[in-house]
């Protein structure tokens, strides 16, 4: 958490209702863009518990409430998700989304670019198959 007169990357995304928007906004461009389909069959048919683990995550990240780890401990994250095969399509699928999500719900550019730096760089990571 950020000290009293500290704005944060989560107080500039918005707070909670930002955040929740964002996050809200990735999943249903996953769920509807044709351009998504390798990375949204990778997700279970119900996103309620992907969105919120996902807004939990950001929360932290952004500079928020530490609410994931608070649940589930330390993300984690390449580790959780070497049981999906995501290669670079699915991290640019990923990433269409997120991007599209961001442009839509953060009106801070320098937010939005940092962000996408910082996330472009962590899908990444994410990959585990070739290509």
């Amino acid at each position: 958490m950020s000290t009293p007169g500290t704005v944060t990357p989560y107080d500039l995304a918005g707070g909670e209702a930002g955040v929740r928007a964002l996050v809200r906004r990735f999943y249903e461009l996953m769920d509807t863009l044709p351009e998504a389909y390798a990375i949204r069959k990778l997700h279970p048919t119900d996103l309620a518990g992907s969105e919120e683990k996902l807004y939990m995550y950001l929360t932290g990240y952004l500079g928020g409430p530490q609410l994931y780890m608070e649940k589930h401990g330390h993300p984690r994250l390449r580790a959780r998700h070497l049981p999906f095969p995501i290669g670079g399509n699915e991290r640019d699928q990923w990433m269409l989304c997120m991007r599209q999500a961001m442009a839509e719900c953060i009106p801070d550019e320098r937010l939005r670019a940092g962000l996408d730096k910082a996330l472009t760089d962590l899908a990444d990571h994410m990959r585990n198959r070739p290509g």
